[in-house]
């Protein structure tokens, strides 16, 4: 928990706070359903001293410090990351998914969009005045001006110049990152120490992770015998290093850097609690069996889930306090308040005494977080 700044005092604070934490993990993992504040902005307010949701966005689309594009499916990460994965567009992990998908159609088009942006600086799909559709991704029908715009995005041409709502507007990736970046070399030179390289990455970001199917790995086009295989030169090489919990028939990993704050934790007496709202894809879940077996918490985001099947909401936060879950709760924002929707307890029993205080306290930032006047 202290790693990922959720123990005791906040550690992080502002936007160079914002960036420590991105630097720590790697990258959040972006989702555009808001219906208490968006999975990223979650992830932060946990995490950051008196987070503003507009931080993000500034950091993102007038800072340019992060960009979002693929890491672990869509994502957050420091800008200086940026080649590596354009690299896996323009050759490796994604290329075959997203290459030419939508053919002679997108392409057909991608002339006027290049013009408008010449012109513009920026362009929306709304901008673009081609009223045409296509099948796009997932199958589903798509407007061709938002494909084309997609698809030269996926290839690297195009950057997120800003969002209103969920509608994007995209401009040249060339005008808004300095080329030192786009030109810098990478930190690998052969597919193994690529792989090692995104493997220590994702260790990273969970914190501590086993070399076992997960959809820790997901985004990344590696297969069990080249994890096990970056697994052992991460470890000869020192750069990771085992941990054996008890309950646990599978060794844990950890980034060797990170040795002096393990055995600092180990050594405290007693932490101070905080109690947070965990976002349902923040970096800490990513393996929710791993969650399981640590903590006897089963979390599932039932989002997708047929409203018949759930068994708790579509927007269940988990409640971590201390060391440990407590419970979930369900919330909405709806009219400037913060409706509670429901709240499960692990134990089955009331929060009370020194867990309820904390939680008032989780909530009451949580509503200020959500700009919310009431509860």
């Amino acid at each position: 928990m202290k790693r990922h700044g959720l123990s005791g005092k906040h550690v992080f604070a502002g936007k160079e706070g914002v960036m420590s934490y991105f630097r720590r993990v790697g990258c959040v993992q972006f989702d555009p359903v808001d219906v208490c504040g968006r999975n990223a902005d979650i992830v932060l307010n946990a995490r950051i001293k008196e987070y503003k949701k507009e931080t993000l966005d500034e950091l993102l689309y007038k800072d340019r410090r992060l960009i979002d594009y693929f890491d672990k499916n869509l994502s957050i990460f420091p800008v200086e990351d940026l080649p590596v994965f354009l690299s896996n567009m323009r050759g490796g992990t994604y290329a075959s998914i997203y290459n030419d998908r939508g053919g002679e159609a997108v392409a057909r088009i991608e002339p006027l969009i290049r013009q408008l942006i010449e012109e513009r600086g920026f362009v929306s799909a709304r901008d673009v005045g081609v009223d045409e559709t296509i099948e796009w991704n997932w199958s589903v029908i798509s407007s061709l001006p938002r494909a084309a715009l997609e698809s030269m995005y996926f290839r690297g041409e195009l950057i997120i110049h800003h969002k209103a709502g969920t509608n994007k507007s995209y401009a040249f990736m060339k005008d808004h990152i300095p080329a030192e970046v786009l030109d810098a070399e990478l930190p690998y030179k052969t597919p193994e120490e690529q792989r090692a390289w995104q493997v220590k990455r994702r260790i990273g970001a969970v914190g501590m992770l086993w070399n076992k199917a997960s959809d820790a790995w997901l985004g990344l086009e590696i297969k069990a015998a080249e994890r096990e295989a970056a697994f052992a030169k991460l470890q000869s090489g020192g750069e990771i290093f085992e941990v054996m919990v008890d309950g646990l028939n599978a060794p844990l990993y950890v980034h060797s850097d990170e040795r002096d704050l393990m055995e600092a934790v180990l050594s405290e007496k007693a932490t101070q609690p905080r109690t947070e709202f965990v976002a349902p894809l923040d970096c800490m879940m990513w393996d929710r069996k791993l969650i399981q077996a640590l903590f006897g918490f089963d979390y599932k985001w039932e989002i997708y889930t047929p409203k018949e099947k759930r068994k708790y909401g579509a927007y269940t936060l988990p409640i971590l306090c201390g060391d440990g879950f407590i419970g979930r709760v369900d919330m909405a924002r709806k009219d400037k308040r913060l409706v509670i929707n429901n709240i499960w307890t692990e134990s089955g029993a009331p929060l009370a005494g020194k867990e309820l205080q904390a939680f008032e306290m989780c909530l009451d930032r949580f509503a200020r977080f959500n700009e919310c006047v009431g509860i």
